[in-house]
Parts: structure tokens; C-alpha cells; sequence
């Protein structure tokens, strides 16, 4: 009852005029950007940062919960009408939403999308509201050397299972660990890294990293790669969605629901492999498997439901341990720190207002994008229009400003810059960005719970596997690792089947608009489609 109390309260705060609208302004932020390929979650985030240094605690995270459940949602419309994913995770929804639209049932497609997001989203709430409150009590009792297991856990986990490579996952993850000792050692007062610059004696600021890898980077790669030419985009027409779209698509929204949100809550992959595994089981249980590759409407509803529990499923370990398991995870926590908290085992007894105000202003969210989502596809489509030099012109211009308001020096734009140039470098060479980003997180807390377990030890290595919490979760890791290493591998098997399938039945719906974007790999999850 006390955790249903403390609910309460945050959805008193959530429901503030003013809170309310930063929930707004999230959602609507979110599906643009989820619309527009190239720009997701992550990215805009990381453009927004420099707003926690002006905006109260609530009203920033409120916002930035708001954009991610946003760009999950907002991917399935380019997926559906453009044959094109806004977001990774939107692949598999391009090729039976794509098959309706072109058979004049883009409505029911966009619908049962829109629905199935406010289902998967709510039920993955409720999973994080009761799930996170218990966990965090479990992990109240941790001392350094179990932090030191769970950041293990974290890094090794993220940087082998994000991105199509195990060892570049791991170059990423040094890369970024290397990055967050620049600057001066707190516990002994010595520079590190610097190179004699000054600049550097501070370290860099984690929002400038965040901004460089993630917008600018993004936005060179999309430049570099930019199509001219318009963009053909399939009329919404058809009935909207019939009695008999609702008996086929409520199993497969609580199936996804079901088969997303577990899948979120561990480093498998995430929304990826999670929409794979929905749509391989829906076409195991459908009993019209022919029209799948043809427009199945179980094969929206099933991977868009298990899209966004797997959203809420990303939160249960950031908000619980402090663990980023997604990109768009590790810089929500980028946004935690910059208010001086740290997400983990004391944030729901530290700062319970806010972290139960977040929970609810999902369920407010769930319920806006509803709303918008439903009568307004038409204009979210109409986004496509802009023309990209203005809109990542315009995304550098929002870069630089916010980079250089964290510390008004000249030198971060330089920084910003040079890590942008390192973010491009690392998607023309396949390198998962997010391990940095995690290393850079993660790092400096590391090291400090190394070094304090190693102190309270007196040297002995020993007391790291010494502890019954940490054998746990050392044996947990390996299992992990397997499991998810299976879940890759499930995932690439059922891409190469379901491109199969479709290429035999009508490969119109996988080739449409090839001529103006190319359509990414959905064997590779990790694989963004730019225009």
C-alpha cells in the first residue's frame, strides 16, 4: 500500500498543469523524431541536455520519458507508409505494415500500432511499478564490491551484446572507459590523460560526449549517405479498424506485451530482438500464416506492443541500479547525474517524489500518445517533407548552442566536434556507440567502488568473488551472456526466414522505396535506415 500511495502522489504531481504540458511537448517531440529516419530517441535527449541546467528535475525527466515512449511509437508510422523504420527497433513493422498500406489498409495498420503501443506501453508500466520498488529494496544492502559485480555485468554485457560485433562492442566500451578518466584524479589530485591541455584538467562533460557521439556524429553519417529527391509516401486510406481487426490484434498486443517487457529488463538486445521473438510467435500461433509477408495485421500488433513494453522493461534496471541497458537509457541517466542523483539501489527512498512522478507521467504519456496518435498520422507523415539539409542544419546548430551553454568555452565546441567526428567514424566502421557512452557513464563509478573495495580489503582481489551476491551474479552473467548470445542468434535466424517468406509471396513490400532510402538489414538489429 505505501508504494500505491507514493503512486498517488506522483500522478498529483504528473497531472500539474505545468508537468502536464512538459508531458505533452514530450510525446509529441518523441513520435516527430521517431517519424523522421535517423533522428531517434537518443539523439534528441542528448540535444535537450543542456535544458537540465534550466528546468526543474520533474519537468526535464518528465519530458525526456515523454520523447522515449514517443520515438518508440513514432518509428511504426514511416514503417507503415514509407516502408522506411524511423527506429531500429520499427524494422520488423515495415514489412507487414508496409504489405497492408499498399493493399489500401494503411488506417487499420497505423491503428492497430497506435493501440497496441498504448496496451504494451500500460502493461509494461504496471511490470515497472511493481517490479522496480522491490528490487531497489533487494539492492539496498550492496557494498562496493557488489557494484562492482553489477558494473562488470553491465559492461560486459552491453558491449558484447549491443551491435552486430562482440569486439567492436568492446573497443567501444574502452574507448569510452579511457574518455571518462581524462581529466583529475580525485583521489590522489593528479591529471590524467590530459596532454598538458588545461581544458582537460576538469575532464569532459558527460553531456558534450553525449551531444558529439549522438547528434553530430548521427548527423555527419546522415548527411554523408543523404538521397535527393522526393520522398514517395502511400496515402492513408481504407477502413479504420474493423471488429475483426481488434479480435486478431488484442491476443498479439498482450503477447508482445508479454514476450517485450522480460526481454527489456535485461542487456538481450532490448526492443530489437524483442519485436523478432513477438513476430516469430505470431506466426507460429496465427491460423492465416499465408498472409503473412502479405499484410498480417497480428504481425504489426504483436512486434509494436512488444516494442513498447520493452521501453518500460529498459527502466527497471536504470532506476533500480543505475544500469543503462539502451542508448536512449545511458543518457536519461546522463540527465539523472546532471542533478547531481544517481540512479540505484537508494533512488526510491532518496528522491521518491520524483522518481514516483516519472512513473506516473508514463501513464499520462501512454494515454497522450493515444490520443494524438490516432487523428494526427496524417501530419506526423507530412514531417517527411522537410528537407534534410535544413533538418540536420538545424540539429548541428541546437548541438553547438547546448554544448557550448554547459560551460560557455570555446574549447567544448571543439571537443564537441572532434567527438562527433568520432561518433561518424564509428557507424561508417560498425562500432556501437552506445558501449561508449555506458563506459564513460559507468567508469569514474567503477573505479571509485574498486578502489573502496580494494581499501576495505587491504589489496586482497579476493574479496571481489567474495561475497555470496557477487558469485551470483558472476555465474548470472555467464548465463546471460548465453542466453542472450541465443537470442541473437534466434533473432538473425528468424530475419533470414521472414525475408525469405516474403520474397517468395510479393517482394514489392520489402522493395518499395529502395530508390530513395536504402532499407536496412533486419537481420541486424543494430542497423539504422538513413535518408
Amino acid at each position: 500500500m505505501g508504494d500505491l500511495g507514493l503512486l498517488m502522489d506522483g500522478f498529483a504531481t504528473a497531472v500539474n498543469p505545468a508537468y502536464l504540458l512538459f508531458a505533452l511537448l514530450g510525446v509529441i517531440v518523441g513520435t516527430a523524431v521517431g517519424v523522421l529516419p535517423g533522428i531517434g530517441p537518443a539523439m534528441t535527449v542528448a540535444l535537450l541536455l543542456p535544458l537540465t541546467y534550466v528546468l526543474e528535475p520533474e519537468a526535464a525527466l518528465i519530458m525526456f520519458a515523454g520523447i522515449y515512449y514517443g520515438g518508440m511509437y513514432g518509428g511504426s508510422t514511416t514503417s507503415i507508409l514509407l516502408n522506411t523504420p524511423g527506429e531500429s527497433a520499427s524494422i520488423i513493422t515495415a514489412l507487414e505494415g508496409n504489405a497492408m498500406a499498399r493493399a489500401g489498409r494503411g488506417a487499420a495498420a497505423l491503428a492497430t500500432a497506435a493501440i497496441g503501443s498504448f496496451v504494451a506501453g500500460t502493461i509494461g508500466t504496471i511490470g515497472l511499478s511493481l517490479l522496480a520498488p522491490t528490487l531497489a529494496d533487494l539492492a539496498v544492502g550492496l557494498g562496493a564490491r557488489d557494484f562492482v559485480a553489477l558494473m562488470v555485468v553491465a559492461f560486459i554485457t552491453v558491449a558484447a551484446v549491443l551491435g552486430g560485433s562482440p569486439t567492436r562492442g568492446l573497443v567501444a566500451l574502452a574507448v569510452g572507459l579511457f574518455v571518462g578518466l581524462i581529466g583529475t584524479d580525485t583521489l590522489t589530485g593528479q591529471q590524467r590523460f590530459t596532454f598538458g591541455l588545461s581544458t582537460l584538467a576538469d575532464g569532459i562533460d558527460v553531456v558534450v560526449v553525449a551531444v558529439g557521439v549522438f547528434a553530430v556524429g548521427e548527423a555527419l553519417l546522415v548527411a554523408a549517405r543523404m538521397r535527393r529527391g522526393p520522398i514517395p509516401v502511400i496515402p492513408i486510406g481504407g477502413k479504420w479498424f474493423t471488429r475483426s481487426d481488434l479480435r486478431r490484434s488484442w491476443p498479439a498486443w498482450l503477447r508482445g506485451s508479454l514476450i517485450g517487457f522480460p526481454i527489456g529488463t535485461i542487456p538481450a538486445g532490448g526492443a530489437d530482438v524483442a519485436t523478432f521473438l513477438s513476430y516469430g510467435a505470431e506466426r507460429k500461433v496465427s491460423r492465416r500464416k499465408d498472409e503473412f509477408g502479405k499484410g498480417a495485421i497480428e504481425g504489426v500488433a504483436g512486434p509494436e506492443a512488444a516494442n513498447n513494453a520493452a521501453a518500460a522493461g529498459v527502466l527497471v534496471p536504470l532506476l533500480t541500479l543505475g544500469l543503462p541497458t539502451s542508448a536512449t537509457a545511458a543518457v536519461i541517466l546522463v540527465a539523472f547525474q546532471s542533478y547531481g542523483i544517481n540512479p540505484g539501489p537508494t533512488l526510491f527512498t532518496d528522491e521518491a517524489p520524483l522518481v514516483w512522478a516519472l512513473i506516473a507521467s508514463l501513464y499520462v504519456g501512454n494515454l497522450l500518445l493515444l490520443v494524438l496518435n490516432l487523428p494526427l498520422a496524417r501530419v506526423w507523415v507530412k514531417l517527411l517533407q522537410i528537407p534534410r539539409p535544413y533538418l540536420y542544419a538545424g540539429i548541428l546548430t541546437f548541438a553547438a548552442l547546448g554544448s557550448y551553454s554547459v560551460g560557455a568555452a570555446v574549447s567544448d565546441l571543439v571537443l564537441l566536434f572532434v567527438l562527433g567526428l568520432v561518433g561518424w567514424a564509428m557507424r561508417v566502421y560498425g562500432y556501437p556507440v552506445a558501449p561508449l557512452v555506458i563506459g564513460l557513464i559507468l567508469g569514474p563509478l567503477a573505479e571509485e567502488n574498486l578502489r573502496r573495495a580494494l581499501q576495505i580489503s587491504q589489496g586482497d582481489l579476493g574479496t571481489l568473488v567474495g561475497s555470496t551476491f557477487t558469485v551470483v551474479v558472476y555465474g548470472s552473467l555467464l548465463l546471460l551472456l548465453a542466453v542472450s548470445f541465443w537470442l541473437k542468434r534466434r533473432e538473425r535466424r528468424l530475419g533470414e526466414a521472414v525475408l525469405a517468406n516474403v520474397h517468395e509471396s510479393d517482394p514489392a513490400p520489402v522493395a518499395a522505396g529502395r530508390a530513395e532510402t536504402p532499407t536496412p538489414d533486419p537481420t541486424d538489429p543494430t542497423e539504422r535506415n538513413h535518408p
